[in-house]
Parts: C-alpha cells; structure tokens; sequence
C-alpha cells in the first residue's frame, strides 16, 4: 500500500494523474527528414556518427513501453503529417522538428497546424514558440518583467551595424534565430568595433539571419531544465564545465563546445549538477519558472543562463522543445531525481494528453 501512495504522490508532484493518459498510445513521432532514424543500429556505430540519436532514443523507448511509434519525416510538406493522421490515426504526435521548410522559426507554424487537426501534440505550443525562438523578442519581454537580461542589440540583414552607446565591450555576436550554438565561436566575442562589425557581416552572409549583439557575461553557463505545464518542475541546475580550458580562452558554449567529442575531451568539457548553495538554487528556479510562466512555455523547456562572480545570473534565452537525447542534459538533470528515461518520456507524452484534454485549441500555448 505504500509503494501505490508514494507512487501516486510521485505522479501528483509532476502534474501527472493517472487517466486515459497512462494507456498505450499511438504516437506520431515528427522529425527532420534527414533524422528519421533506423529500426535498429549496431553496437559499431558511435554516438558522432549519430545525427538521429534524439530521434532515435524517443521512438525505441516509447516502443519498448508498448506504445505503437511511427515517425513521418518532415521538411516542407505539411500534406506528409495529414496523410499520416488519415492512415495511422495517432493519439498524440510527439514533436521533435525544430525547423520548417530549413527556418526554426517555421516550427510554430507546424504545431498551430495540429491545433487545427484537433491533435493532441508534445511540447510547447505556438504561442511559446514564436515568443522563445526570436531571441530579441524574448529579452524585451523578460526585461519588461524585471528579468535580467544582457543589454543587447539586433542588426538585421542587409544592415551596417551601428554599436549603441550603451552597449559596453566585450561583445557577443550570434544568430536571432539559429539554434545549438550555430555560428557561435571564439571569434564571436569582440572586443572592438571593427570584430563587431566582421562578426555581424559573418552571421548575415554565412547563417543568413539577422545578428543579436549583447553584452558577454563572464561567469559560469548555467542551464535549468522544467517539466510540466500549469504546474512546473524544475529539475536540478546543470552546468557546463570547462576543466582543461586554457585561461587566456572565453569559457564559451560554441558550436564546437557542444557538438565536437574531440574537442570535448581535448578541454575537458563536461555538464554536470552545479554546485550551488541551496538559497542560490531555490532563487535561480523561481527566476526560471517565471520565465516559463512569462513566455507562455508549456511541456518541458530549458532556460539557459549566465552567473557572474557576484552571483547575479542572467537569462540568455529560453529552449522550448530542448534535446531529449538520452544521457543529455535534460534526461541526466530528470535522471538526478529518480525520473528514469522512459519515465520521463512517458510524462511528456502524458502532458500533452492532460493539456489537450483540459483547455481549447485555441489557447493551448
């Protein structure tokens, strides 16, 4: 009798009520065309040589726990997703597309799309994502809350850029819209006009995207993953660890940061729980869920922030929909308080059922 209450409390805790929502479902697993990953792999193929992996762990978990997972590849086609509604007849469509037609920031349009199919859908809602994904928009909002937020700039494309007085050096310089880092390497922090304005011209030519400029926060990348949707969860505080990172080199999450293993081993870089008095923890996820709550997020999200050495933190932007990998951080930080994989996975899908039910298409974000 214990072990039924504490795992009712347990379901309590992360929002979740046993329902409908716990049958096995059918599943409708969205991904990049380029991602949709093989039934089975072997034990030679390394996780680099993995660009489905997320893809990958999502369908073969939810398999392995009965439900029946069909993933449509998606690029620029929305007649794929109707024809596999009319022939599979999914219970939810679990969401792992982060672009539309090559654009993040077509994703939303995508989800509003199965807002109208009266699909149940993983994840946040259009509303959270045309808020999250332009970044500047972002920080307008969360400084119009009182949020902290680095002062920043935007230079869209096809324009000289102009520093503002009141942005200071040293500069960062990254993409509006572009997602995991693309664009971002040691040569997007600039200490002088002239690297700001080479940097700017490289995110327009090369990335193609309007250039955000804000100031850099030296101090420590924090990221705070949560899980839920009126009610939130906020899982331990990882941190990215830079442990064999020469002095005279920024401390920054570049592209080659975050996907290189090589590089990874080379500088010691690693993601861990931070290590944070227990005050400092409780502020950073009441900061967080009120980014959530302001941003209209819904589902699971991570907020990406910055500390500097007086311990005051910055938010850099928020990730609805973030990587769901297993071993990443999103998984290991759940993982941290006795939310397994399959677990977590299960909780996703079983928000998306419980928001689907409770409100409108109409206001589901």
């Amino acid at each position: 009798m214990g072990a039924v209450l504490e795992r009712r409390r347990r379901r309590r805790a992360a929002g979740i009520r046993r329902s409908p929502s716990m049958k096995k479902h059918r599943i409708l697993a969205l991904m990049d065309v380029d991602f949709v990953p093989p039934e089975k792999i072997g034990a030679e193929v390394k996780t680099d040589q993995m660009p489905w992996r997320t893809e990958y762990d999502v369908c073969t978990t939810l398999r392995r726990a009965g439900h029946e997972v069909r993933p449509v590849g998606v690029w620029k086609d929305l007649a794929v997703i109707d024809q596999a509604i009319e022939e599979f007849k999914p219970h939810i469509a679990f969401n792992l597309l982060e672009e539309f037609q090559g654009k993040p920031h077509y994703d939303q349009h995508v989800v509003s799309y199965l807002e109208m199919m009266h699909l149940a859908y993983t994840g946040c809602g259009p509303r959270g994502l045309t808020l999250a994904r332009d970044k500047a928009l972002t920080k307008k909002i969360l400084t119009y809350h009182r949020i902290p937020v680095p002062e920043f700039a935007v230079c869209p494309v096809g324009r000289k850029f102009h520093r503002p007085r009141r942005l200071e050096f040293p500069l960062i310089v990254k993409s509006l819209t572009a997602e995991a880092s693309l664009g971002i390497s040691q040569a997007s922090l600039v200490d002088d006009d002239k690297s700001a304005t080479e940097r700017v011209e490289f995110i327009h030519e090369q990335i193609g995207t309007d250039a955000l400029i804000e100031r850099y926060i030296d101090g420590r990348e924090l990221y705070v993953s949560l899980l839920g949707n009126d009610r939130v969860r906020v899982f331990p505080i990882w941190e990215l660890l830079f442990n064999k990172m020469p002095e005279d080199i920024p401390r920054i999450a570049t592209e080659k940061v975050k996907w290189d293993p090589k590089y990874q081993a080379k500088r010691g870089i690693v993601s861990r729980e931070a290590k944070l008095p227990e005050e400092q923890s409780a502020a950073l996820a009441r900061l967080c869920k009120r980014v959530f709550r302001v941003l209209g997020l819904c589902g699971y999200a991570r907020i990406d922030l910055r500390m500097d050495e007086q311990g005051r933190a910055y938010v850099l932007e928020a990730n609805p929909n973030p990587q769901l990998a297993h071993g990443e951080d999103f998984a290991d930080s759940a993982r941290k308080v006795n939310i397994e994989y399959g677990d977590l996975l299960q909780r996703i899908v079983n928000l998306g059922m419980q928001r689907n039910r409770e409100r409108p298409a109409s206001v589901n974000a």
